[in-house]
């Protein structure tokens, strides 16, 4: 049973009673895939171009590859193998946020939560808002604060003189980290704001309690980013608070999830 609001009021139509036994609502026992509008931005790009049809195992394998190659040939074109490591433990990250994002969004629909949370957290399409917003603050950095500093990034990487497919390949996969790294803000928020305004089963709780844990291992994954940024404080300080910050707002939501879990009397008692 899924209830609204804080002081345990019964849920009204928006959110019926869940019993995990047929999430499909026909008596099939099939879920149902979700809808356009209904789905990150990047989930409706690997279904909705026509003509094509491939699984999500080989979408993942097409990003990482493509990437990859091109890192490898524009480093063996212009000498750039200085900037060959962080590109792709970039790429890395950013396939790596793909996974999670559909894992994440699996875990979700399976866990039959209200139709209000699943559009809050899905149909806004706030995650490229939150992508954007990081990847402009980022180039500001990039292009105008950074080079009045000893070691410009991009110089260090790229050399005095980038080139200009390799700057292209370079802000293409730093777009790619940052709307993963919005996506994981978006997530955390929405997962908190979930836990506050919902009461959910046992079941239903473990199921959303690996979702905010995937979340939050994402995040602490951007940590392999770090090493690339010792010399540069602003990103250095940017992207270990934004570890923090997520790690903060999922344990939170957990710790509410549990509290308001129906029938469980303590953490202990819930295990994943």
């Amino acid at each position: 049973m899924i209830d609204h609001d804080p002081g345990g009021e019964a849920a009204g139509p928006e959110a019926p009673e869940s019993t995990g036994t047929d999430p499909s609502g026909d008596g099939s026992g099939v879920v149902p895939g979700p809808e356009y509008g209904e789905t990150w931005v990047y989930e409706s790009i690997i279904g909705a171009l026509p003509g094509v049809d491939i699984s999500e195992r080989l979408a993942l394998a097409i990003q990482f590859s493509l990437f990859e190659a091109g890192v490898l040939v524009l480093a063996a074109v212009y000498g750039l193998w200085d900037a060959a490591l962080a590109g792709t433990v970039a790429v890395f990250v950013a396939t790596v946020g793909s996974v999670e994002m559909l894992r994440i969004s699996k875990l979700v629909r399976r866990a039959d939560t209200p139709e209000e949370y699943e559009r809050f957290v899905f149909g806004s399409s706030i995650e490229v808002v939150l992508g954007v917003l990081a990847f402009v603050a980022l180039l500001t950095y990039l292009f105008v604060l950074d080079p009045r500093s000893a070691r410009p990034l991009v110089t260090e990487l790229l050399g005095p003189e980038p080139p200009l497919l390799a700057t292209y390949l370079t802000l293409l996969v730093l777009w790619d980290v940052c709307y993963r790294i919005g996506t994981g803000w978006w997530a955390s928020v929405a997962a908190l704001w979930r836990s506050v305004r919902f009461r959910f089963t046992p079941e239903q709780t473990r199921v959303l309690a690996r979702a905010d844990l995937e979340t939050m291992g994402f995040g602490v994954l951007q940590l392999l980013l770090v090493p690339f940024l010792l010399d540069h404080t602003v990103l250095l300080v940017a992207v270990v608070g934004h570890v923090v910050a997520v790690a903060a707002v999922n344990s939170l939501s957990l710790l509410v999830l549990y509290r308001r879990t129906e029938g469980i009397g303590s953490i202990t008692n819930l295990s994943l």
